[in-house]
C-alpha cells in the first residue's frame, strides 16, 4: 500500500497465531503489504516456540486459539507489557472473534493487553497495529491513510473482499465523504497540538 512509516533500527516482525487458515491468510496479506516480515502459526506451542528462536515485534493472535489459562499466555502477557524504556521489545494484539467476545474480552482487559473485536474495520485494524509498533520504536510514526490514497484503495476493494469475510461488516477499503472529513478534521487536531506542545517546550525550531 505504500503507506508504511520509515522503519527504524531493527526490522519489524509480526508472528500471527490464529487456527483459522482463511483468517490467518487474510492477516498475513495484509500485513505483507506493509512490507513487514509476517510468519503465521497454527497453535501455543509453535508460538512459544518461535518467540524464543527469533526476534518478533508484534504478536497478532487470535484468542480462540490460546488458551488464557495457559502458559502460553501468561508468557504472552508477560513480555508484551514491559515498557519499551524498561528494555520491552515486543507487543501483542489480540483478534476477538465477535461471537465470543463476552468469552474473551473480560480477562484480555484485565491483562491490560489491547484487542480487536472480528468482523472488524481494515483502517481501525492497522493504525492498532501501528501504534504497537511505534510504541516500542520499531517504527518512527503510525500509519494514516490520507485522503490522496483512496481511489487506489478502492480499486482492490473486490479482491479484498475474497480475502476474509471478517471485513465484512464495513466495505473494507470504501470510505464515506463523512469518513474521510472526519478523519482529515481529527488529524488536523493532532497537528495542531503537537505544535502546540513543541511551543509549551519551548522548541526554537517550532
Amino acid at each position: 500500500m505504500g503507506t508504511s512509516p520509515t522503519v527504524a533500527s531493527r526490522q519489524v516482525g509480526i508472528l500471527v497465531l490464529d487456527n483459522d487458515p482463511h483468517g490467518a491468510s487474510a492477516i498475513k496479506q495484509v500485513l505483507d503489504s506493509e512490507g513487514w516480515r509476517v510468519r503465521v502459526v497454527p497453535d501455543a506451542k509453535m508460538l512459544l516456540s518461535e518467540l524464543k528462536s527469533a526476534d518478533w515485534s508484534l504478536v497478532v493472535a487470535n484468542a480462540a486459539a490460546i488458551d488464557l489459562d495457559s502458559p502460553a499466555f501468561f508468557t504472552l502477557r508477560e513480555i508484551a507489557t514491559v515498557p519499551q524504556e524498561a528494555g520491552g521489545r515486543i507487543r501483542a494484539l489480540f483478534i476477538i472473534p465477535e461471537t465470543a467476545e463476552r468469552q474473551f474480552t473480560g480477562q484480555i482487559e484485565a491483562a491490560r493487553l489491547p484487542y480487536v473485536v472480528r468482523p472488524y474495520h481494515l483502517h481501525d485494524f492497522l493504525e492498532k497495529v501501528s501504534d504497537l509498533l511505534v510504541e516500542i520504536k520499531v517504527i518512527e510514526a503510525p500509519i494514516r491513510l490520507v485522503r490522496r490514497e483512496f481511489g487506489a484503495l478502492r480499486k482492490k476493494k473486490k479482491q479484498a473482499g475474497r480475502l476474509n469475510s471478517m471485513f465484512a461488516s464495513r466495505e473494507a477499503f470504501s470510505y464515506t465523504e463523512e469518513e474521510i472529513a472526519e478523519y482529515e478534521r481529527e488529524e488536523a487536531e493532532a497537528n495542531k497540538n503537537k505544535r502546540e506542545t513543541r511551543i509549551n517546550l519551548g522548541d526554537p525550531y517550532s
